[in-house]
């Protein structure tokens, strides 16, 4: 392949890069990928058709996997979870969110392997850097060292669990570990983001819902529209995302791996 080539995808979030085989990249290459999502945040590696096995050898250049309870891997691949089509009525993850903020120490990254995809389908990102730098410096005063319960009630509705779902209580404005950036880490009000801490649900869900709809405002988005052997991955620190379920019963199936993160400070 030609030399490595990183292009962005939209003004504020995301970036292709193009000019490499991530089934078999040198030590350089990955480096430059590794700045390159530091500074995207979102980055989309097209026509890479990634084995199971590579998918899981490019995983672990990342890190250590991280799994969800309620959903089931791959048998012989206990990082690999498939994504299928599970009929817009039981999707959890048509709307905006990061991955598991239920977690104590939810995913640092994602990575998603498209390997048969319908017409529609896509995917949406949210730069919560800038929805942070956007607020006014009175809302991030009052926001500074807040906390809010983050709760798994979506995926725990896959399998009609009621009772003793998980939850974390994480800020609402966390630093990334790496970048040292500031970026609003908000959920879906009243179920995933049930409240603030010391705070009673109604007390909480109108500031919440505010920072929820302020989150993905349309200047801060990249919609990707997938292709069969797209590799896609993001910082679930800094960045939300939405899975649009437009295609009906066509077949789509992605392959996801999930980096752990540390406890968000």
């Amino acid at each position: 392949m030609g030399s490595l080539t990183i292009t962005p995808v939209s003004p504020n979030v995301g970036a292709a890069v193009t000019g490499i085989d991530l089934g078999s990249m040198s030590d350089g290459q990955f480096a430059e990928i590794w700045t390159a999502f530091a500074t995207h945040s979102v980055l989309v590696f097209p026509d890479q058709h990634l084995s199971v096995e590579e998918h899981e050898a490019f995983g672990a250049r990342w890190g250590e996997f991280s799994v969800s309870p309620y959903v089931t891997y791959l048998d012989d691949h206990p990082g690999v979870l498939p994504l299928t089509n599970r009929g817009k009525a039981h999707t959890v993850t048509e709307n905006w969110h990061s991955d598991s903020t239920f977690l104590p120490s939810p995913p640092a990254a994602t990575i998603l392997s498209a390997r048969e995809v319908p017409l529609g389908g896509d995917t949406m990102w949210s730069n919560q850097y800038l929805a942070y730098d956007s607020l006014s410096e009175g809302m991030k005063a009052l926001l500074e060292g807040v906390r809010a319960e983050f709760a798994g009630t979506r995926l725990a509705g896959l399998v009609g669990s009621t009772d003793d779902i998980p939850c974390s209580l994480h800020p609402v404005v966390r630093t990334h570990p790496e970048t040292g950036r500031r970026s609003l880490y908000v959920g879906h009000p009243g179920d995933t983001m049930r409240r603030f801490e010391g705070m009673t649900t109604a007390e909480s869900l109108p500031l919440i819902t505010f920072l929820y709809e302020h989150s993905t405002n349309p200047d801060r988005i990249y919609r990707h529209r997938w292709s069969a052997g797209d590799v896609v991955m993001w910082d679930n620190r800094c960045t939300m995302h939405y899975a649009i379920h437009d295609y009906g019963e066509q077949t789509r199936l992605l392959h996801r791996i999930s980096i752990k993160g540390d406890v968000p400070r």
